[in-house]
């Protein structure tokens, strides 16, 4: 049965999915699965993704009542007011990344814009987080971070800017986060390592909540003694240094 809601328009619901493999209700809240069962009209980053997760936390849900549209770098944005229509008709909707929350590091934050001028109500769940899960576990400032996404891929650009995030996190003691498509995650671990100043504190998360999960923060001196396989795992680069 379509879920409506009391209002007269409808909620958006951004519902976080798994980091990888893991069973959902052992990293996700009974909440997440209620929602799924009560909603049917999704937007999400992926539509294969989506339905495979949608039918592991709720196997009975028919996958022909789902009607799934989607939001990537390939979507036309003038589509997008479009896909809200259900929720301007009274039904709630879902909004869905292919791994952890959407609208952060996701192109649903575009979905999330439109529906806040719209009117509608914008609902967020429980549910992981790599950046927040990365910077709890680091042991850096958690009173004072920033989120800095993708580093330029340009040789130049990208020391530049690794400098540029050392100095700030050393004039504003906080902690640099950022992230690296997962190919070229050893080259982004060798250039910090002969990049950065011995004493900066560098955090690698990798896999996390996974059962290959990697969670370490060591100085550049300390990295530099190790290697590490990084090759296409989901990972965290988190910097500061302190002196």
């Amino acid at each position: 049965m379509e879920f409506k809601a009391l209002d007269p328009k409808g909620k958006l619901y951004l519902i976080p999915t798994r980091l990888g493999d893991d069973v959902p209700l052992e990293v996700l809240p009974i909440s997440i699965k209620k929602v799924l069962e009560q909603v049917n009209h999704y937007i999400v980053e992926n539509e294969k993704p989506a339905r495979r997760f949608i039918k592991k936390v709720s196997p009975s849900k028919s996958q022909k009542s789902l009607i799934i549209h989607s939001v990537n770098k390939y979507t036309d944005t003038s589509e997008i007011p479009g896909y809200l229509e259900p929720c301007l008709n009274g039904l709630s909707m879902g909004l869905m990344s292919d791994a952890g929350c959407p609208g952060v590091a996701d192109p649903g934050a575009e979905v999330v814009r439109i529906a806040h001028e719209k009117g509608i109500q914008v609902t967020p769940l429980v549910g992981p987080s790599s950046i927040l899960l990365a910077m709890m576990s680091s042991g850096m400032n958690g009173q004072n971070f920033t989120f800095n996404g993708y580093l330029p891929i340009d040789k130049n650009e990208r020391k530049s800017t690794i400098k540029y995030l050392e100095k700030t996190s050393l004039d504003k003691n906080q902690a640099q986060i950022f992230i690296e498509t997962p190919y070229r995650n050893d080259k982004m671990f060798s250039d910090l390592k002969s990049i950065l100043h011995n004493n900066t504190r560098l955090c690698i998360a990798c896999d996390i909540t996974l059962t290959s999960e990697l969670i370490a923060t060591k100085t550049i001196e300390e990295w530099k003694k190790e290697e590490i396989e990084l090759h296409k795992k989901p990972s965290i680069f988190i910097i500061q240094r302190d002196h």
